[in-house]
C-alpha cells in the first residue's frame, strides 16, 4: 500500500503541477492533502481548482478556514510586527482574487481526516490534520518531547498522526508499551521553510498489512521536488503580495 501526502501549497501553482507530476509517477494508491492551498502566493485559484479537478480529498488548513470565511484573519502565529502586516496583506489580497465557488469550496472542507487500515477488527488508524488534533493552527515541532506525541495520539485514538502547517518535514517513531505511533510532518509543497527550496511531499508505504507493532513496517520517504521557484518568486514580486514573500521561497525560510 501506497499512500501520499501532500499540504500548504499556498497558492503555488507551478510547485504544485511538478509535485502531481512526481506523485503520479510513484502511482499511489490514494492523495490525500492537508490543507492550506492559499495564501502568500498569486494562484489560488489554480490550485483550488486542480485540487478539485482531481478529486483529491483534502481537509481545511488555517489559511482555508479564513478565506472560506471571507476573514482577514488566518489564524497565522508571527514573530514581528513586520510579519504581522505582511500576513494582513497576504489574506486580503487572497480573499480579493479567490473566487465565490472557490471561497465555498474551502468552506466545505473538513477538519480531519480518519483512515482505519487493516481488516476487519484488527486496524491501525491514520488521522490527517493540519496542525494538530487540538486545533487547525497548533504548530507541531520535531523538538517536541516525546511524551507529548504519545498523549496527543493516544487521546485521539491515532496510531499514525499526519499533519503540515509548520512546513518543516520530519517523521518521529515513538515506542509505546502497545507497540509504537508514528508523528509525522510532511513538509510544504509551495512554502518550504527548512532551507532546502523544493517542494516537499510525503509517501507512506507498507508491504500486505500494516504491523504497527514494527517499527519499520511502516516506510516514510518525504519526495523533494524541482520546479521553477523563479517563476511564483517573480510572479510575487509582480503582483500586490509583499516582495519579501518571493526571498522566502528562494531561500526558503
Amino acid at each position: 500500500m501506497k499512500i501520499a501526502l501532500l499540504s500548504d501549497i499556498h497558492a503555488n501553482f507551478p510547485a504544485l503541477q511538478s509535485v502531481l507530476a512526481d506523485i503520479n509517477g510513484q502511482n499511489p494508491d490514494a492523495v490525500y492533502c492537508l490543507g492550506d492551498l492559499v495564501g502568500y502566493a498569486p494562484w489560488p485559484n489554480e490550485v483550488i481548482e486542480e485540487i478539485r479537478n482531481r478529486r483529491i480529498p483534502t481537509i481545511a488548513g488555517n489559511y482555508d478556514y479564513g478565506v472560506g470565511r471571507n476573514s482577514n484573519e488566518c489564524g497565522c502565529a508571527y514573530k514581528t510586527e513586520e510579519d504581522r502586516k505582511r500576513g494582513e496583506q497576504s489574506i486580503i489580497i487572497t480573499n480579493q482574487l479567490v473566487s465565490y465557488a472557490n471561497r465555498q469550496y474551502l468552506r466545505t472542507l473538513p477538519s480531519h481526516i480518519r483512515l482505519e487500515l487493516g481488516s476487519a477488527g484488527d486496524t491501525n488508524d491514520l488521522l490527517l490534520v493540519h496542525g494538530s488534533p487540538r486545533k487547525i493552527n497548533e504548530y507541531l515541532y520535531e523538538d517536541r518531547p516525546d511524551r507529548s506525541y504519545k498523549r496527543m495520539m493516544e487521546r485521539c485514538g491515532a496510531h499514525i498522526l499526519a499533519f503540515g502547517h509548520t512546513h518543516k518535514p520530519f517523521h518521529k517513531v515513538l515506542e509505546t508499551e502497545g507497540g509504537c505511533r508514528h508523528a509525522i510532518n510532511i513538509g510544504s509543497v509551495g512554502k518550504p521553510k527548512d532551507g532546502d527550496p523544493r517542494a516537499c511531499y510525503a509517501i507512506l508505504e507498507w508491504n500486505g498489512e500494516l504491523e504497527i507493532n514494527e517499527p519499520d513496517s511502516l516506510r516514510v520517504s518525504f519526495q523533494r521536488v524541482e520546479y521553477d521557484v523563479e517563476k511564483t518568486a517573480s510572479a510575487i514580486e509582480d503582483s500586490e503580495l509583499p516582495d519579501a514573500f518571493a526571498d522566502m521561497l528562494r531561500k526558503a525560510y
